[in-house]
């Protein structure tokens, strides 16, 4: 019997915390298992589970090794959607973002399947989940003067005029990320209120029926397995995709090449050891922040992946959900 609320189980873990490793585990054919004193430990179910990347920058073409997609193998396994959707001089918003997820967790589930929507990306999952605000829509004369503002004074003149009028939504926004910068401007300039004031609904959405699940582990550790990702993706030839995508004709500008692991290629550092030690420093600042968005959602489960009880814990509940969105 098709329940009247989709099903969807929502992982959301920052870069380098092993939700890919997880998700494998949970979702794909049990060849990759966790170990607790050399016992194999493994879920109650498998799940029939399709994958929407939560991971702001999987959308974008060309970029492979800076943003840690799935390999050929897992995605054999696992179907996944939400991976090369646009060139990297295409802006993907968060609206972009939830209106595909929505489309992708209907067509999903319509095919027999659970929607999971799992990713590092905090500001897409808690739009995703809460809905987005009542925001008004781009006004093109404010746009167009606020891009000839920033192509005159530059991003940081831009994110310390954010800083004044609506310092909260600045805290949440990168200061390279120029598009979230000249929105939240523009909204200002729109309305007269700061764009924080429109604020995400408290409650979940109800066309949904949620599991959210925030996985974390000690930071140190974090810092650690981020630090080593950093190191493969140089050894993976990270500095050749960047040189290939620069001779593709994308930009320090374009929306994708502004990611952390791209746009520090542009910042005039004196060596590719210096250009490492910065995106090390970013991600870590990064994963750090990406908890904000993830604060006082309703119902969210959180679990220490250091922990493997804490892992067999989060494998019996998904397991439950499963059960019971079957059977309702």
């Amino acid at each position: 019997m098709i329940t009247e609320k989709i099903p969807v189980i929502v992982i959301f873990a920052p870069t380098a915390t092993g939700k890919t490793a997880l998700t494998e585990h949970l979702f794909g054919d049990g060849s990759h298992s966790f170990f607790k004193d050399g016992i194999k430990q493994t879920p109650l179910e498998k799940f029939n589970a399709e994958i929407i990347s939560a991971d702001s920058m999987a959308v974008y073409k060309y970029m492979n090794i800076g943003t840690a997609k799935p390999d050929e193998n897992l995605l054999k396994k696992i179907p996944h959607h939400m991976i090369d959707l646009v060139t990297p001089d295409v802006q993907f918003s968060v609206s972009d973002f939830v209106t595909k997820a929505d489309e992708y967790c209907k067509e999903i589930y319509e095919r027999g399947n659970i929607p999971v929507v799992c990713g590092g990306t905090g500001f897409y999952i808690r739009n995703f989940l809460l809905g987005l605000p009542d925001t008004p829509e781009s006004n093109p004369e404010i746009r167009n003067n606020l891009k000839a503002e920033l192509e005159k004074s530059g991003i940081d003149f831009m994110y310390e005029k954010l800083k004044l009028i609506d310092p909260l939504s600045a805290e949440k926004i990168n200061k390279n990320d120029a598009y979230r910068i000249l929105r939240a401007l523009e909204v200002f300039y729109l309305t007269g209120k700061p764009r924080s004031s429109f604020e995400l609904s408290n409650k979940l959405r109800d066309k949904f029926n949620f599991i959210t699940v925030i996985l974390e582990r000690d930071r140190k550790e974090l810092y650690e397995r981020i630090d080593l990702r950093i190191e493969q993706m140089f050894k993976e030839g990270l500095k050749e995709e960047v040189d290939g995508l620069i001779k593709m004709g994308y930009k320090k500008e374009n929306p994708g090449m502004q990611a952390i692991g791209y746009r520090e290629f542009f910042m005039n550092l004196d060596s590719d050891e210096a250009i490492k030690e910065k995106i090390k420093s970013d991600s870590h600042a990064y994963a750090k922040k990406q908890y904000v968005f993830m604060k006082e959602i309703p119902g969210a489960r959180t679990f220490n992946l250091n922990e493997t009880d804490s892992i067999q814990d989060l494998c019996r509940e998904l397991s439950l959900y499963f059960c019971q969105s079957i059977l309702s």
